[in-house]
Parts: C-alpha cells; sequence; structure tokens
C-alpha cells in the first residue's frame, strides 16, 4: 500500500508511527549486541506498513521530524530498561542531515527516556554523503562529542567515495544486503564482500552484515572477518513487547562447521587482511630457507620468495605472469600430474623431482616439492601453495640418507599412528594427511571439531564426554573408538595426546597422535569369545551335586 500526503499527516497526528526491532548478534558467539530501529505505520485498516511506502513521502513533504520524533522517542522508552551492553541503532534520514538541530533533538528525546547516547549508533547511508559533506561532518563530530556511534548503512551501493570514508569519524561499515543474499553463488559478489571488510579492518572499523537468511552465509561473513550481522535467520523485526524474550532466549549457535583455516579465527581470507599484517607475511615469506611461491588456476606464477628464484637461477621478477611450463620446460612433464591433482583439491607433500646434470660440471638436484590447494570462501579452488626444499646435498651424503626428506616420509607413511595437534578447546588444528588417505573423511572432517562426524555413531558421546574431562582438567587425552575406513568398513582407533603448558600453566596446545587398534581389538574379542566357549565346556564337564537321596544309597 502507497500512502497519500492526508493519511499520513492523519497518521502522524493519530500518533500511528511505531518502532519494530530487528537483533544484531555478534556472528562468532551468536550472542546479542543490539538491535536495529526501523519504522513501521500501525495502519488501522491495513495493520503494519513497511517504511517504502511511507518514508519518501515523508520526506518530500516536510513531515519526516515529527514521523521520526515518533519513531526516536518510542523506541527510546521501549529500551531503556534493556541490560548492558544491548544497544540501538536508528537510521536517519539523508534530509535531516541537513539541519544543525538533529544533534541536539536526538540528545533531547533520549534524555527524556532516560536513554543513554553511548549505547546509541546512528546510521547514516551514502546518499546523505552526496551534498554539503562539510555540513554532514559538523553534525558527525557533534553526535561523536555526544557518545553517539556512527555507521555507513548500506556501502557500496551508491556513489560515496572512500574519500567519505576518510572524512567522517564512522565506527562501523554496514554490507548490504544485496552482496550478502548473493555471495554464496556470485563469485565477484564473494569479492566484493572481502574488500568492504578489508577496508573496514584497515580503518578501524568494524563490520556488520545485512539481510543474513542461511548459516553459509554467517560461515562465509566469519570466513571473511565480519563481526556482525542480523537478518531473518536471527529474527525478524519485532514490537517493542518481544525485546524480553528475544535478550531471554539463548544464543543462536551456527549448526554449520567453520571452515576457516588456520589456527582458529587468527587468519582469514587474505583479502580481508590490513596492509600491516600483509606486510609482515611478505617478510616472513621471504626469509623462511624454503622456496615458496603461489600459482593461479593457469599455472602462472602470481608471487614467489627470493629462496626459489635462486634455486632457478631466475630472478623474481623474471618469474611474473608466466607459467610453469615456461620457466622450466625440461621439467614441467614430470611435475604436471602433481599439478593437475592439487588444482582438483589434492593436498600432495613430499614429491621428490630430480633434475639430471646439465653438463660435466654440473651436479644433479633432487627437490621435494609440495603442493597446497588455496580455497575461496565458496571452496573453490583458486590457486596453488608451492614449497620447494633443495635436497641434493642430502641425497649426495651417504651419512645423511637418512634424513633425506624420502627416507622420512616412508617411515612416517609405514608407521600405524598418525600426528594431531587440538588447540586449548580442542580444536583440531592439523592432522597427518595419513587421516585423510586411510579414513572416509572429507576435508571439513579433520577441522575444528569436524573430526568427531568420522566417528562412529555408539561411540561418540564417551568419547566426547572423555575429551571434556581431559581438556578441563589438563589430564592426558586417551580414548578407543571406530571410524570407517575407505573400504567402508568400521576400523578401532585409538587416541592418546598430552597438553604443552605454558609459563603460566596455561595450556598452549594438545599434542598426540592416533593408532589403529583393530587388529588388537579382533584379537582381544577372540580371546574373550575363546574364554567364554571354554568356560562353558568346563561348565558342561562338571559333575552335578551329591544330594541326599544319593548319599543314602551310598551308604
Amino acid at each position: 500500500m502507497y500512502a497519500e500526503l492526508t493519511d499520513l499527516v492523519g497518521a502522524i497526528e493519530r500518533d500511528e508511527l511505531i518502532p519494530c526491532f530487528q537483533p544484531i548478534v555478534q556472528l562468532r558467539t551468536g550472542v546479542l549486541v543490539g538491535f536495529e530501529v526501523l519504522a513501521r505505520w500501525q495502519h488501522p485498516e491495513h495493520g503494519l506498513i513497511l517504511p517504502e511506502n511511507f518514508i519518501k513521502l515523508a520526506e518530500e513533504n516536510g513531515l519526516i521530524g515529527g514521523l521520526t520524533r515518533q519513531i526516536f522517542c518510542k523506541a527510546f522508552a521501549a529500551a531503556v530498561d534493556m541490560p548492558k551492553p544491548l544497544a540501538l541503532a536508528v537510521n536517519v534520514s539523508p534530509v535531516q542531515l541537513h539541519y544543525l538541530s538533529l544533534p541536539g533533538q536526538i540528545a533531547e528525546m533520549a534524555q527524556e527516556a532516560g536513554f543513554p547516547l553511548e549505547r546509541l549508533t546512528v546510521e547514516i547511508t551514502e546518499s546523505a554523503l552526496m551534498h554539503d559533506l562539510e555540513l554532514v561532518q559538523k553534525i558527525a563530530r557533534e553526535l561523536k562529542e555526544m557518545g553517539c556511534k556512527l555507521s555507513l548503512d548500506d556501502f557500496g551501493t551508491g556513489f560515496s567515495s572512500l574519500r567519505h570514508l576518510q572524512s567522517l569519524p564512522f565506527d562501523h561499515l554496514k554490507i548490504d544486503r544485496s552482496f550478502v543474499s548473493s555471495m554464496t553463488n556470485t563469485r565477484e559478489s564473494r569479492k566484493i564482500v572481502a574488500a568492504i571488510v578489508g577496508l573496514g579492518h584497515s580503518l578501524g572499523m568494524s563490520t556488520v552484515g545485512e539481510g543474513i537468511e542461511t548459516e553459509e552465509q554467517t560461515d562465509m561473513l566469519l570466513w571473511l572477518g565480519c563481526e556482525m550481522g542480523q537478518g531473518w535467520l536471527y529474527g525478524r523485526p519485532v514490537l517493542a513487547e518481544a525485546i524480553p524474550g528475544i535478550v531471554a532466549a539463548p544464543a543462536h549457535v551456527s549448526s554449520v562447521p567453520l571452515h576457516a583455516p588456520g589456527d582458529g579465527w587468527a587468519t582469514s581470507n587474505l583479502e580481508a587482511l590490513p596492509t600491516q599484517r600483509l606486510a609482515q607475511l611478505q617478510a616472513i615469506y621471504d626469509g623462511v630457507p624454503v622456496g615458496l611461491c603461489f600459482l593461479d588456476r593457469n599455472l602462472r606464477y602470481v608471487s614467489l620468495n627470493r629462496r626459489l628464484a635462486e634455486m632457478h637461477g631466475v630472478s623474481v621478477e623474471s618469474h611474473m605472469g608466466r607459467t610453469v611450463e615456461e620457466m622450466a620446460p625440461n621439467q614441467y612433464a614430470d611435475v604436471e600430474p602433481y599439478l593437475m591433482r592439487s588444482l582438483q583439491g589434492e593436498a600432495l607433500t613430499d614429491i621428490e623431482i630430480s633434475t639430471p646434470a646439465s653438463g660435466p660440471d654440473t651436479l644433479e638436484q633432487t627437490l621435494l616439492v609440495s603442493y597446497q590447494p588455496a580455497w575461496d570462501e565458496a571452496d573453490e579452488v583458486i590457486g596453488l601453495s608451492v614449497a620447494v626444499i633443495d635436497v641434493s646435498a642430502l641425497k649426495r651424503s651417504e651419512k645423511a640418507a637418512l634424513e633425506s626428506a624420502e627416507h622420512y616420509r616412508h617411515i612416517v607413511e609405514s608407521t600405524p599412528q598418525e600426528a594431531w595437534i587440538l588447540d586449548p578447546k580442542g580444536n583440531n588444528l592439523e592432522v597427518s594427511s595419513q587421516w585423510s588417505q586411510r579414513h572416509e573423511s572429507s576435508k571439513y572432517a579433520i577441522r575444528n571439531l569436524g573430526w568427531l562426524e568420522a566417528v562412529h555413531g555408539d561411540d561418540l558421546e564417551p568419547v566426547m564426554r572423555a575429551m571434556k574431562q581431559a581438556l578441563r582438567a589438563g589430564t592426558p587425552i586417551d580414548v578407543e573408538y571406530r571410524v570407517r575406513g575407505l573400504d567402508g568398513e568400521w576400523r578401532w582407533m585409538r587416541s592418546r595426546g598430552s597438553p604443552r603448558q605454558g609459563p603460566a600453566g596455561e595450556i598452549l596446545r594438545w599434542y598426540g597422535s592416533v593408532e589403529d587398534i583393530d587388529d588388537r581389538k579382533a584379537l582381544e574379542n577372540s580371546l574373550r569369545e575363546s574364554q567364554e566357549q571354554l568356560g562353558a565346556l568346563f561348565n558342561a564337564m562338571r559333575l552335578p551335586p551329591v544330594t541326599e537321596t544319593r548319599k543314602r544309597k551310598h551308604a
């Protein structure tokens, strides 16, 4: 329903404009952090009317001030008893940002209701920044001096420039729902969201994703580093009387396992990282004694460090934009199968590549190469991380032969144990590559707590109980459970590990290994069955007890 001017004038006079409240949560925990205030017209015949049907009409006819006052006063009154630190976020019309009286009006309305301005975020749309930026700056500074926070709403959909972000003291950057809704299907939207999050981080702003409707969208926003979110997944806009129920409700915990790589959330998509962190990574990249590079999907060099350039005998600059085949035509046939497998998502480690001597004055070169696929937010392989170690000297030395990576790999692959590392909370940070080679497991089933998905249903509860007890008490972990092998059969495993503590006694990491004990279990079961059969046989051979009748006969 689109309102008529006379109807809207009457609605304001009859005090029919009301606020609705949509929850805003911390994405990582699902904990409520506040509400966004949304205007609604409570029409006596048509029910709640959405703002797109009357806001523009109010702006064009000088009614937006009275409308906003009704919404703000009612919102402040409804939220005054909300527990700290829950906050409100309110939208301000671009028209109102051209009136110097706005900050004073907001302060007056908040004071009347007893609502602290430190818990208020004023949202400004991009269109408000198009005209008279100097006036908007003055109003924004006054709002900040009053204690309010500022948020730039619907970023990326209007015509604002980066200069506006620098000119105004924004605290939050909101990602428009159009990008959030399409980012799980459209690569371009994912990259835009990643860029917005990265921009917010670099400018010291937190980011808020709007219009979240699925767990998958939450997972992806978290992966990119977005801190907060709102949308139907966490709650639709509600009337004021529903606020206490939402505040008292438990946090919304995502049912989708997070698939971000690395140590918890210490690492995220490079597109979302500040320049300073990239500089730190580059320093590490160039300083390691291992050849490193990143190849795009077309196997072109995107980056490499000096060590790898020295191994190839060609400068770093000469590699850029050129393919592996162009840089190493004689060895390409040997490495191409591994490159193709890794582009399909397979992580390959310790691949030995030998280069014959090119002349009487040169020696054979032996390299150990690892190929690790790089995944984007939608789990598509976007390129390969390659690590190269020159083991030529080790291969040429009989004394160092056992130390060579080939021998080490043989030892590791032949051992029945598979190493693992957990963080202090029990999240799986790293596991031996043999796990995915020996067990029916996706690449997600070994990250965080996802490895529990591979455990037999009957063993899951006792394993989780034993793990929780060990993690809480800091005692060694020792659990037995079944997992499905690549042949589809369940096999018994034994996982043992101990904590590594810091100087203050805090647990830094858990280190341990998983051992296949299926043969032992089978032997124990066989022995137990034999003992039971033997016992039954002895019982059957025993003479019946002597009764009184038999005693008299013998007498």
